[in-house]
């Protein structure tokens, strides 16, 4: 079965004056349909950058990612833009969320910019599935922090993409909001989609099916 994310020998490099960072040296892994893969590793291990990388947010300096057997690296950031609406849903540790629209707004932007444009069906369910339906017509600054989250959430599904990637989902959350967004994730791994979590936090990477730990840009042993 070929994994719906694939990442061949990461590689990448910053600098600065004459300092060279390291921040990717040769990570490669591959996700399932149906898998939680959680990222770990100290901060500065290279979990932020891999995450950008995965996303087509980056280009790495060596190596290849892949969104369902079609590349991503090494493309223009419109063809990047476009796979990133038809492939993936990317959850932000604070939400990313637009201030002037509404919640449904946020989800219907995310839809415009992805691969379901006018699905206002999918769009209803997704609020009600992220249990956020209630909240809908309210915009970002009078949510609570647990809505927020579940409203990311909802942003991030909003085009029912094969593979999520989240930032620290839980980093900011209260233990009951942040079970809450967990059991979300894990209910669209059931559905078939695979899901990266980049984390810090021990019970979400014992959540996962599988860790992938970084250190110094490397995968650990």
């Amino acid at each position: 079965m070929t994994a719906v994310l694939q990442a061949q020998s990461l590689y990448r490099f910053f600098h600065a004056g004459d300092d060279e960072t390291l921040a990717l040296q040769g990570v490669s892994l591959e996700v399932q349909r149906g898998e939680v893969l959680a990222i770990t590793g100290p901060s500065g291990s290279g979990k932020s950058t891999l995450l950008s990388v995965l996303a087509g947010l980056d280009e790495p300096d060596g190596g290849m990612v892949r969104l369902d057997g079609e590349r991503l690296s090494r493309r223009s950031e419109e063809d990047r833009a476009r796979m990133r609406g038809r492939l993936l849903g990317v959850l932000y540790q604070q939400a990313n969320l637009v201030e002037h629209l509404s919640v449904e707004g946020n989800v219907a932007l995310a839809q415009r910019l992805g691969a379901r444009a006018g699905d206002a069906a999918w769009r209803g369910e997704i609020l009600e599935r992220c249990g956020i339906a209630a909240r809908a017509h309210d915009r970002p600054s009078r949510l609570s922090g647990g809505e927020l989250a579940r409203a990311g959430v909802a942003v991030a599904l909003a085009n029912d993409p094969p593979i999520v990637l989240a930032d620290e989902p839980t980093g900011e959350l209260d233990e009951i909001t942040a079970a809450r967004v967990l059991d979300l994730l894990r209910e669209r791994a059931a559905t078939g989609a695979a899901v990266v979590l980049v984390t810090h936090s021990p019970a979400v990477a014992a959540a996962a099916d599988r860790e992938l730990r970084l250190s110094d840009g490397k995968v650990a042993a």
